[in-house]
């Protein structure tokens, strides 16, 4: 029998973006759909209700799966296999504050596939981006994680432009990441060590410390990203029900960058508001 549900999410409050004071919301709502096979295979799709669901070779924004003993296999939008598996340390923050907590994966193209298997301690990945013009990807990951620690590798091929914003420089571009967390009572430490092959493109490294008090939990961060150092410290209290009150604030130092909060260096943004799940 399939299997249709709905959940969502929903945030307000406020943000400095580093000039001014702006308010800020967004909601949204996922539908994921599930069923089995006569032989016990699994398959779903989800997608979101703010996105369109293109399809075909183009899926940006919904995947679809199927899964059984042999593992699971993804495809439309899904992450690479290093991301997926070595991922990010944490970020703070009702917004995410652009993400400065994130280190610099290639990425893939839409449509792309990932395949994930486990076994016991020992997890699997592959991915492969869609293979029609110059922008190809494929990516590898393993992870051995238990309750106490975890340490993971990944490694991306893709053919990237190395000069965005300006003439078109094609690159077949290597990148490896080296991830690891450990939990000592109500503390998780996190590190992500990123190196590509691109020139002038310096090793990146990422840290960062949680800790659970009560209801609350306490984040902070640090990256180092060559051009771009960031510095966060977060507080998120869960008041039930499914809302949370959520703090950040991040000091960016940097040059070349420009994104949708922080326009220019050396900047410090911050937010504070009411998180919803549903």
């Amino acid at each position: 029998a399939a299997e249709v549900t709905v959940s969502g999410e929903a945030r307000m409050g406020l943000i400095y973006d580093g000039d001014d004071v702006l308010m800020t919301s967004r909601v949204r709502v996922k539908f994921a759909m599930m069923g089995t096979t006569d032989g016990g295979l699994e398959f779903g799709a989800g997608v979101r209700a703010d996105q369109s669901g293109q399809g075909n070779t183009s899926n940006g924004d919904s995947t679809v799966y199927i899964s059984g003993a042999f593992g699971k296999l993804t495809f439309g939008d899904v992450d690479s296999a290093a991301n997926a598996v070595v991922g990010h340390v944490s970020g703070v923050g009702l917004t995410g504050l652009s993400d400065f907590n994130e280190l610099r994966y290639l990425g893939q193209t839409k449509t792309a596939a990932l395949y994930e298997y486990s076994a016991g301690a020992l997890s699997f990945a592959a991915s492969a981006g869609q293979f029609e013009s110059t922008d190809e990807a494929m990516s590898i990951a393993a992870k051995y994680s238990t309750d106490a620690f975890s340490v993971s590798i990944g490694y991306e091929n893709a053919t990237i432009d190395i000069n965005p914003g300006a003439a078109v420089v094609l690159r077949d571009t290597d990148h490896i990441a080296l991830g690891g967390s450990a939990t000592f009572g109500a503390a998780t430490i996190k590190a992500v060590i990123s190196d590509t092959d691109i020139p002038n493109d310096d090793t990146q490294f990422a840290f960062s410390a949680d800790f659970v008090a009560g209801g609350g939990t306490y984040t902070v961060f640090a990256t180092d990203e060559g051009n771009v150092n960031n510095f966060g410290l977060g507080a998120a209290y869960d008041l039930g029900g499914g809302a949370s009150l959520k703090a950040g604030l991040v000091r960016v130092d940097g040059d070349n960058f420009d994104t949708a909060t922080v326009q220019g260096s050396n900047e410090t943004i911050a937010d504070i508001g009411v998180s919803m799940k549903f």
